[in-house]
């Protein structure tokens, strides 16, 4: 297996789980900030020119948490997939939940606070998106008292996939009223197969120029 990808980006999900399924694969980084994303025969690869992609035999995926589930089902005896039919359930909904209602605002934070040029951006979109994030990571925060991970008592690809979002909004302070969602972070990034934070990720990236 091949995953291209780049540092700070949704390329830490894949490798999160990557880590925990203990599988070997190839890291190819796609330097962003030098628009290796536009290259031809990376375009063939994902025609949107967005990391991360994973490749895998014939098979060519995109979409961070697609690749997540992917591999969960790939390797169903490595833990990630959880057995029980009804955890598996809610597994595949917390991933929708975050794609959806957790993902999508902090994109439009990112976007409006320095991603667009300019003169592009929108000044209102912060606070309103923000607020939109707060409200939503409520449900997430009430969720997980007295859980340790997403659902059941190990992690799932639920986890690979929210917990970086969760590392990404605390980049903002919009967890910080949110005691349960704190402490998920903090004991998920403890764990050894856990990839670079987001701010060391990018201070990594300083480091290399």
């Amino acid at each position: 297996m091949t995953l291209y990808g780049f540092a700070a980006t949704r390329s830490l999900r894949v490798l999160w789980a990557l880590n925990e399924l203990g599988v070997e694969f190839e890291f190819v980084p796609v330097n962003l900030l030098a628009g290796e994303q536009h290259r031809p025969e990376f375009l063939r690869l994902n025609p949107a020119g967005k990391v991360p992609v994973l490749v895998d035999g014939d098979v060519v995926l995109t979409e961070s948490a697609a690749i997540v589930i992917y591999l969960a089902e790939k390797y169903p005896d490595k833990g990630l997939l959880p057995a029980d039919r009804k955890q598996l359930a809610q597994a595949y909904r917390w991933v929708m939940f975050a794609m959806t209602e957790l993902e999508q605002p902090l994109w439009r934070i990112t976007r409006h606070s320095w991603l667009y040029p300019e003169d592009k951006r929108i000044p209102q979109e912060i606070p309103a998106a923000s607020q939109e994030f707060i409200a939503m990571a409520g449900i997430l925060d009430k969720h997980m008292t007295g859980r340790q991970f997403i659902v059941g008592d190990r992690i799932s690809f639920a986890d690979c996939v929210t917990v970086y979002l969760m590392d990404w909004a605390n980049e903002s302070h919009l967890i910080d009223q949110y005691p349960q969602l704190r402490a998920y972070l903090e004991r998920m990034y403890a764990r050894p197969t856990a990839p670079l934070r987001i701010a060391e990720a990018f201070a990594s990236l300083e480091l290399e120029k």
